[in-house]
């Protein structure tokens, strides 16, 4: 039965609410498509009633006694000190919208738990803007968008994650940390959001971790618990990945929780181990630990994660990464793990907040999804999504780069090591990639498409898949001497200076290899030249 639509309403803590009401709101709101299917179970929703963790409130009609609302903050989110709380479970029964009960609820929700977060976030959904214009108003700021993270009505939707701090979580928060240059833009954005002035330091120098073999991996056992136990109390202060759960709150707290660990052996010697919880649901992985005696395990573990996500159909990984921990970051850019969103001060460490880098892998082509939100959050999201469009071009370069001579004579690790520090990056036909005079800061790959080289008006070549573009000028570090169009739509991978100046510094052997190589192209795309003109 409808009732008259009024203001007449009131906020309340969910306690003494029948379960079943609540489960009723989102059947009403949404089917049977909400993203949380544990609201349409009665046991779980008077578990989220009673938990002392969760903050459950309800909207009601007074005169009527009707449940038309209800939001929920979950305030244990991190791990146990962190002090972070997830805000969602939001619904208002569709005949009760366009009253103020979402913005009413928000403000219910920050006046009650803003003395027990630090940190609070939101994802929210994309392709409605209400719940993020919600967030928005209230003191949220965006800091990035998770590609396909979210199922809805048996579909996949992009989400924004926008944040907001409480108490003296920034005045907490450790200064200058050093990230890797791909996560600039998101650091810049997330930093000024909040009030900062952005402090991250660039470090383009720091090496992945090196390639190890020879581990056996597997599940962890309470064998290997203990070992474990002992290698995490001895590196405790070189936290580089953070969750929800850790090792020493004791294995049946972890199986309780459905947390799983990868781990790694050396001959009988447990030597590390990776931490990861899977949401069956939404069919996205959360890595929330690694742990290792040694360097050289780091790899073989996330490898391992990801043999598993793909047999078990895992839509997307995501890591946590202290944005002090740019070695790790730089191993997940590596590995196919993009930047998405940049935390300050989110997880608290010692006696500090510091900032975490999320980054993220789609084991899944990127799909033709809407993004729907309003400014800022529709521009950072356009950026993410942007990012893994290009990405996708890197499996196609590596593929390229194995059959180019500027490979030849490299290692499968060193030419690994050389694709990671090419940007992909897709450009339109009929784009001027440069013209004749132009700095020569960086050369290009072609992946596919062909660009068109002019030199006083007159065409003297066309550069096609498989071949680089612009290099005697960038060898030489001189002006462009001639002017090129992209003659079709491109994929290319595209090497700066800085790249490989910084790879030459760091792997001496990759750079004289791949300056050889590129010495030998050129000598016979000028022999070719030379042919055409005689």
């Amino acid at each position: 039965m409808s009732l008259p639509r009024s203001r007449d309403y009131v906020v309340r803590p969910a306690v003494e609410t029948d379960a079943d009401a609540i489960v009723g709101l989102f059947r009403a709101a949404y089917g049977d498509g909400y993203v949380h299917p544990q609201v349409y179970d009665p046991h779980e929703v008077k578990r989220m009633i009673f938990d002392e963790a969760t903050l459950l409130l309800v909207a009601e009609h007074e005169p009527s006694g009707r449940l038309i609302g209800t939001a929920g903050v979950l305030c244990e989110m991190g791990a146990y000190s962190d002090l972070v709380g997830e805000f969602g479970r939001l619904v208002v029964h569709p005949e009760w919208r366009g009253l103020g009960i979402g913005s009413r609820f928000m403000r219910e929700r920050l006046e009650r738990v803003g003395t027990r977060l630090h940190v609070g976030f939101a994802e929210v959904r994309v392709g409605n803007a209400a719940s993020a214009s919600i967030s928005l108003a209230h003191g949220f700021v965006p800091v990035g968008a998770l590609p396909q993270k979210l199922v809805f009505r048996g579909s996949r939707e992009h989400a924004g994650l926008l944040v907001r701090h409480f108490g003296d979580a920034l005045e907490l928060r450790r200064n200058h940390p050093r990230i890797v240059p791909e996560a600039h833009y998101l650091a810049d954005l997330a930093l000024r959001g909040v009030g900062l002035r952005p402090d991250v330091i660039l470090d383009d120098e720091a090496p992945a971790y090196p390639y190890g073999d020879g581990y056996r991996l597997e599940e962890l056992s309470d064998h290997g618990y203990s070992s474990l136990l002992r290698i995490e109390r001895g590196r405790v202060r070189s936290r580089e990945v953070f969750g929800p759960q850790r090792l020493h709150y004791g294995l049946f707290k972890l199986a309780a929780s459905d947390s799983q660990y990868v781990v790694a052996r050396d001959g009988p010697r447990v030597v590390g181990a990776l931490g990861y919880m899977r949401d069956d649901v939404e069919r996205v992985v959360r890595v929330f630990e690694v742990i290792q005696e040694h360097e050289a395990v780091v790899r073989p573990l996330f490898e391992a994660l990801e043999h598993r996500c793909l047999e078990g159909s895992v839509v997307a990984a995501e890591v946590d990464v202290d944005a002090d921990a740019t070695r790790m970051q730089r191993t997940l850019l590596e590995l196919g793990y993009e930047p998405v969103a940049y935390i300050p001060a989110m997880a608290f460490h010692e006696v500090e907040r510091v900032d975490v880098l999320k980054m993220y892998r789609l084991f899944q082509p990127l799909e033709d999804l809407p993004f729907e939100a309003p400014e800022p959050l529709l521009s950072v999201g356009r950026r993410v999504l942007e990012q893994f469009a290009a990405v996708e071009i890197r499996p196609r370069l590596a593929r390229l780069m194995d059959e180019l001579e500027v490979c030849s004579e490299l290692t499968e690790e060193q030419s690994t090591q050389l694709v990671a520090v090419f940007e992909p990056r897709t450009i339109e036909a009929g784009t001027r990639l440069f013209e004749v005079g132009d700095a020569a800061d960086a050369m290009m790959l072609i992946v596919a498409g062909e660009v068109r080289v002019e030199a006083e008006g007159v065409e003297i070549g066309v550069v096609g898949p498989g071949e680089c573009l612009g290099e005697v000028a960038f060898l030489n570090d001189a002006p462009h001497a001639a002017s090129a169009v992209a003659v079709a739509r491109l994929e290319v991978g595209i090497l700066t200076r800085a790249k490989l100046d910084g790879i030459v510094r760091r792997r001496p052997d990759i750079g004289s290899t791949v300056y050889r190589n590129l010495a030998r192209g050129l000598g016979r795309k000028l022999r070719r030249a030379d042919g055409l003109s005689s």
